[in-house]
């Protein structure tokens, strides 16, 4: 075969390859209203509780599926604690969550990063702070705060995030009264945070995003809705 052709053919070759390899991706889909996204996560937390899983966009086909790019509905921002995972709790799967996961969800500067990338780049409608029962990030704070001894290493960070929290719940009652109170004073604490963030605040006024806050009961696997 002459040299010539072989080169060509190799060029045409390589151009389809490219083509192939840069073809445009399928269009997003449309993002539901955070009316419809809380109302789905509600459903999705009820078949949690009620032992009713249908375990939706899991296995191989949604894996395919999300090669070309992620659209997920709702931003979590929840505590890094292995009882709390979000897309088992609210009966999602690949894809649905764009979770963020932190000991006590505290709104340092990487967990803010993350967020505006959520709402600016994924659009998500909806961010969740989520709270949950007996966290040990809180009950770090409600000890240091009542001993006034300082953490060991780098809780004492953590620590020092959740503090204002604990101050906030008061220091009336039990222990374990304490740390409950301080765990929802957390949430509402962090969803200040992200307000005082000019690119979530400035979401937030545009509607392009709702801030909502939860508390995760471990008892019964209910969310409660702040």
């Amino acid at each position: 075969m002459n040299i010539r052709l072989i080169a060509l053919s190799c060029a045409i070759l390589t151009s389809c390859t490219a083509v192939q390899h840069h073809a445009p991706t399928a269009a997003a889909p449309k993002m539901p209203t955070a009316s419809q996204v809380i109302t789905k996560l509600k459903r999705g937390n009820r078949h949690f509780v009620n032992h009713l899983l249908r375990h939706p966009d899991q296995g191989g086909r949604r894996v395919h599926q999300l090669v070309t790019g992620q659209h997920p509905i709702a931003t979590v921002l929840s505590c890094s604690d292995s009882r709390v995972p979000p897309e088992l709790i609210f009966d999602l799967g690949l894809g649905d969550l764009f979770v963020v996961r932190e000991a006590g969800h505290v709104a340092d500067d990487a967990t803010l990063g993350s967020l505006e990338y959520a709402v600016e780049h994924l659009k998500t409608p909806v961010i969740v702070v989520m709270g949950h029962e007996s966290c040990g990030a809180v009950t770090a704070a409600v000890d240091a705060c009542a001993t006034h001894k300082a953490a060991g290493g780098h809780v004492q960070r953590l620590v020092d995030d959740i503090s204002p929290a604990v101050k906030m719940a008061g220091t009336g009652g039990s222990r374990d009264s304490q740390i409950a109170r301080a765990v929802t004073s957390n949430v509402k604490l962090v969803i200040s945070q992200l307000m005082a963030d000019p690119a979530l605040a400035k979401a937030v006024r545009e509607g392009e995003v709702k801030i909502v806050g939860a508390v995760y009961d471990l008892h019964s696997g209910r969310v409660i809705w702040l």
